[in-house]
């Protein structure tokens, strides 16, 4: 790792780490990148690619970077007949197509299920985490060793910044939240309870199956099946019974929540979980004839996650929070991604998400095809990163968000760069969400595999 990237990543642990201006940075993180690029462009067959095309050979200036960035569909460009017929070794043969580090061939013909496979390649160091695929299909992220010592330490940090809990080890985890069981998830979910979480009270986790990525992947392929009219009648008939059962041991897992909820009131709570399934265990607990004042007044929450399209009243975090007894410097809210290895945590006097010195922000056009020009003040469009962090896939990547990004002093007082807390999805906005170099990059990266 070169002195430009250390400078940068080594600031995961000082209590300042947000307070460096952009000016301050730029030289710096320009220099890091070409460091990473230099080091990964002809171990990355679709970076070398990248890099040809364009004619990129060092990196100079932040519009050498645009070229250089994937776009967040990459990681979803598998061919689906792979999943569909369990094409395990041509899987392999393609996550090869976007890691670093050779993928050896393993022995395939005894696997069962994806999960299986995931299993044989985190024994030999590679891991592999899924989205949950809801709009399509799941993308396939890879990461290392290295990557997962980064998401405990970090993971950790954000939080402590963010919500001004040190970690005391004296609060109950509370999770509310049918997160998917993938290595990312697993690792953070382990640091935050070995930081913040009591070890003489038993975390509390909502009584289902935890989904794992075979299981997530089952649904994307099933969708699909039906989406062209190839599912079978049986197929069909169990998708709706695993649905219903699904939803039944969710509804019955929330109601477990709140009894819990009710029955550690007076502990000091670590709560964590996603907005919908929060504002459902509290509105149980209210119907029960708790609020606020029969809970501990230093309780926590992290949320992560958007609303995933579910509807609800304009006040549900108000709501929350005051079923809880959530003090407003004990809110902590997140801004990533499953292709970022890094948080961006919101601040409490500013509404802003900021970004550490090791993720680089760069803001593109719609298309995601050239840089917006920004140096100061607040620039608006797609959202572009390059994570520094990151050593089992390549950093850069092109998002499918819109954002503020402000280069002025938080009213927190923070001098980096932070983005405003007004993120949307261009899917949402234009509906059929494109990136220009989305199709170029798909037919490369399957004519490899």
């Amino acid at each position: 790792m070169g002195s430009a990237i250390e400078k940068l990543t080594r600031l995961v642990d000082a209590e300042d780490r947000f307070d460096h201006s952009h000016a301050d940075l730029r030289e710096t993180q320009i220099e890091a990148i070409d460091e990473r690029f230099q080091d990964r462009k002809d171990r990355i067959r679709l970076l070398g690619h990248r890099a040809a095309e364009a004619g990129v050979t060092a990196v100079d200036a932040f519009e050498d970077v645009v070229p250089l960035l994937f776009p967040h569909t990459a990681y979803k460009s598998y061919p689906e007949s792979f999943l569909i017929d369990e094409r395990w070794d041509r899987l392999g043969k393609w996550l090869g197509t976007i890691s670093p580090y050779p993928i050896a061939p393993i022995e395939t013909s005894d696997i069962g299920d994806i999960d299986e496979w995931i299993a044989r390649l985190q024994a030999a160091g590679h891991y592999v985490s899924c989205s949950s695929g809801t709009t399509g299909k799941s993308a396939m992220l890879l990461a290392s060793e290295r990557d997962m010592a980064w998401s405990r330490k970090d993971t950790v940090n954000v939080f402590s910044w963010g919500s001004g809990v040190q970690p005391g080890r004296d609060r109950r985890m509370m999770g509310v939240a049918p997160t998917a069981a993938v290595p990312k998830n697993l690792i953070s979910g382990e640091a935050q309870e070995a930081a913040f979480g009591d070890p003489d009270k038993k975390r509390f986790r909502l009584p289902i199956p935890p989904l794992t990525v075979g299981a997530l992947t089952m649904m994307v392929v099933l969708r699909k099946k039906m989406a062209d009219g190839t599912a079978t009648p049986a197929e069909l008939v169990a998708f709706e019974r695993t649905s219903k059962e699904r939803q039944e041991s969710l509804d019955n897992a929330l109601v477990a929540a709140a009894e819990a909820f009710i029955e550690y009131r007076a502990d000091k709570l670590y709560i964590g979980g996603m907005w919908n399934a929060l504002y459902q265990v509290a509105k149980l607990v209210r119907e029960r004839g708790y609020a606020a004042a029969d809970f501990h007044p230093d309780n926590c929450i992290y949320v992560g996650g958007g609303l995933k399209r579910a509807q609800l009243p304009p006040d549900y975090q108000q709501f929350v929070h005051e079923t809880f007894n959530i003090p407003p410097d004990r809110d902590f809210q997140n801004y990533s991604m499953q292709e970022l290895n890094s948080g961006m945590p919101k601040c409490q006097k500013g509404d802003r998400y900021h970004v550490p010195p090791w993720v680089v922000p760069i803001i593109l056009d719609e298309s995601g095809d050239a840089l917006v020009p920004h140096a100061s003040g607040e620039v608006e469009g797609r959202a572009g990163f390059f994570d520094l962090s990151l050593d089992g896939r390549w950093g850069g990547v092109i998002t499918g968000d819109k954002i503020s990004l402000d280069f002025d002093q938080c009213a927190c007082g923070a001098k980096g760069p932070s983005v405003r807390n007004n993120i949307v999805r261009y899917a949402d906005i234009v509906g059929d969400d494109k990136i220009g170099c989305a199709g170029t990059v798909d037919a490369y990266v399957r004519g490899l595999s």
